[in-house]
């Protein structure tokens, strides 16, 4: 009999290809991590592991084991979860993640709604870009991931997630108080071409979608300081380094100094929340829905709609 713990060692060996990876995606140590593959190597009477460089690499045994692994897991999830959903209990625990400003923004309100009207249910959550969330969902080593579109660039979803919208975030420019444009009622990408950009990291779907979205007004954005968080960009608006797009979702307090002005172009992140469809069932995650549409209500003062549907690699808004 194959041992369940041990083919999900090898399942996350081979999702994160490394003992480190899948160490840390385990929240276990690497020395667990051989011993359990090791002891499943002795299971199976076959090797499963070869060395490669510094690491190591599965072996056409322990690929074919951890293809078998990744289904056998699938099916003990949706079990799972199906057991869950004729329970009709909020129970157990759920991970999840938010790329910064809706962790910063949802989160608190959220989780402590979460954790007042289910006290059994445990939340561990965690800080992650959107590629990573999503990645970390498809792996299994998040049951939830907030994410984001911008208006006019969606984020491509792999298949078999499904997604809820949270909330429509509207975004203003950050502007220096002393900028010639800050006493405007709205301004006009345009007008901002000769402006220094504040921006996110190179790499970050958020800059890629900045980026994209000077150049087809036919700006070539010069980018000065890069920034993760919204209230560092914010503090370097303020000392008159630059403008930088701010989401209404995370951005308050607005630092002395700073005057945000709507955009003509009515720019939006639409912000939603995405899980395995094989974990579609459990009340765990309906109810982590509903409490993230709340807390982005009061946001914005508006409902989103309720559907959830699943990922089509272009998400609807």
């Amino acid at each position: 009999m194959l041992n369940l713990d041990r083919l999900r060692t090898l399942d996350a060996l081979a999702r994160h290809g490394s003992v480190s990876g899948a160490a840390e995606g385990l929240h276990i140590t690497t020395s667990a991590v051989s011993q359990q593959l090791a002891k499943l190597e002795r299971e199976v009477g076959q090797r499963l592991l070869a060395k490669h460089g510094r690491g190591v690499r599965l072996t056409d045994a322990g690929r074919l084991l951890a293809d078998h692994a990744a289904r056998i897991l699938s099916q003990v999830s949706l079990a799972e979860s199906d057991l869950e959903a004729q329970r009709g209990r909020v129970a157990g625990e759920l991970r999840l993640s938010a790329f910064p400003t809706a962790a910063r923004g949802l989160f608190p309100t959220a989780l402590a709604a979460l954790r007042a009207e289910h006290p059994g249910l445990r939340l561990r959550s965690c800080e992650l870009e959107p590629e990573r969330g999503i990645q970390g969902v498809v792996r299994g080593d998040l049951d939830l991931a907030v994410v984001l579109d911008w208006y006019n660039k969606p984020m491509p979803l792999p298949d078999g997630l499904v997604k809820a919208g949270i909330l429509d975030d509207p975004a203003d420019i950050a502007l220096p108080a002393g900028h010639p444009l800050a006493g405007r009622d709205e301004v006009d990408l345009a007008e901002l071409a000769e402006d220094e950009w504040i921006t996110w990291a190179e790499g970050e779907f958020c800059h890629e979608w900045l980026v994209f979205t000077l150049r087809s007004k036919g700006i070539e954005p010069n980018l000065g300081h890069r920034a993760a968080e919204t209230h560092t960009q914010l503090g370097l608006v303020a000392a008159g380094l630059g403008v930088c797009v701010v989401p209404l979702l995370g951005r308050h307090p607005v630092p002395p100094g700073v005057v945000t002005v709507p955009l003509r172009q009515q720019v939006r992140r639409h912000v939603y929340v995405v899980w395995r469809a094989d974990a579609d069932r459990r009340p765990s995650i309906r109810a982590a829905v509903r409490a993230l549409r709340a807390a982005g209500e009061s946001v914005t003062g508006q409902p989103e709609a309720a559907a959830a549907s699943p990922a089509s690699g272009s998400p609807t808004t």
